[in-house]
C-alpha cells in the first residue's frame, strides 16, 4: 500500500502534549449515483479543490496531532486519486488503502493498514470522506472524549420536528432525546479492531453500531456545518459555507 509522501521528520505533538497516539482513517467510497455528477463526490471541486483533499487537510491539522493518517478509497478510484494529489501538489502523508464492497469492509481495511502492535491506549477516527468541513474542535473533541470513554461520536439534535412511521400512521417522537449521528466516530483502537473482527450485520449504519455490542458509545457536541456532501443541494450549502 502506498503512501504520500514520507514526513520529513515525526511530528511532535505525541511525547509531551498528546500522550495517547492518534490516528485517524478517513473513508471515502462513494459512486456519485446521487449527486447526477460525471464524477464521485469526494472529487467533486469544492472551492477549487477535491472534497477529499478538504477533508485530508482537516485532519492534517498539525495541532491535531494525528500521527498516521489512512484514506480508504475504492480499489479502481485510486490511481485517478494519485493524480490528483500530482496535479494539486499535495504534501500531506497519508497512507492509501483499497476498500471493499461496503464501508464495514473499507473501514477494515483501513484499520489493518494501522501499526499491527500500536502503544497501548492508542486512539482511531474514523471520517467520512464527504465529509470536508468538519471543524478541528471537533476532531480535538472526539480524541479527548475517546481517552476517557473509548467510544466517542459527535452528534447534533434534530432541528425539525421527527415522526416514526408505521403501517397505521405515525406518531410524534421526543426530538430532544434524538441526536443526528455524524464522523468523527472515535474510539480506543484495539476495542474498535475487536469490534471488526466480528461478522457483519445489515444493522451496521456506522461504525458506533459496530461497536454497540462491545461497549458503550458516548456522545460529544459536533457541528451543523458538518454536513456530509450526498446531493447537489450539499454541495451548493457547503461552497456557501466554506466562503464565510
Amino acid at each position: 500500500m502506498p503512501t504520500f509522501p514520507p514526513p520529513a521528520q515525526p511530528l511532535s505533538h505525541s511525547a509531551t502534549q498528546l500522550p495517547l497516539p492518534r490516528y485517524a482513517v478517513i473513508v471515502a467510497g462513494g459512486s456519485g449515483q446521487r449527486m447526477g455528477a460525471d464524477r464521485p463526490k469526494q472529487f467533486l471541486l469544492l472551492a477549487g479543490e477535491p472534497v477529499l483533499l478538504h477533508t485530508l487537510r482537516r485532519f492534517a491539522e498539525p495541532a491535531l496531532g494525528v500521527a498516521q493518517l489512512v484514506v480508504v478509497l475504492p480499489a479502481a478510484q485510486l490511481a485517478y486519486w494519485q493524480e490528483l494529489l500530482l496535479e494539486y501538489q499535495v504534501d500531506i502523508p497519508h497512507t492509501l488503502v483499497a476498500g471493499g464492497e461496503t464501508r464495514w469492509a473499507s473501514v477494515k481495511a483501513g484499520l489493518a493498514a494501522l501499526p499491527a502492535a500500536p502503544p497501548s491506549g492508542a486512539l482511531v477516527a474514523v471520517h467520512d470522506g464527504v465529509r470536508p468541513l468538519v471543524p478541528a474542535r471537533v476532531i480535538e473533541a472526539t480524541y479527548r472524549g475517546a481517552a476517557t470513554h473509548q467510544a466517542v461520536v459527535a452528534a447534533v439534535p434534530p432541528k425539525d420536528s421527527v415522526r416514526l412511521v408505521a403501517a397505521t400512521g405515525s406518531s410524534p417522537l421526543d426530538r430532544r432525546r434524538l441526536r443526528l449521528m455524524q464522523t468523527p466516530q472515535t474510539f480506543d483502537l484495539d476495542l474498535l479492531r475487536r469490534a471488526y473482527r466480528l461478522p457483519e450485520l445489515p444493522t451496521f449504519t456506522d461504525d458506533a453500531s459496530v461497536v454497540d455490542d462491545l461497549h458503550a458509545v458516548q456522545l460529544v457536541e459536533g457541528d451543523y456545518c458538518n454536513i456530509k456532501i450526498t446531493t447537489p443541494e450539499d454541495m451548493l450549502l457547503a461552497e456557501a459555507l466554506i466562503a464565510d
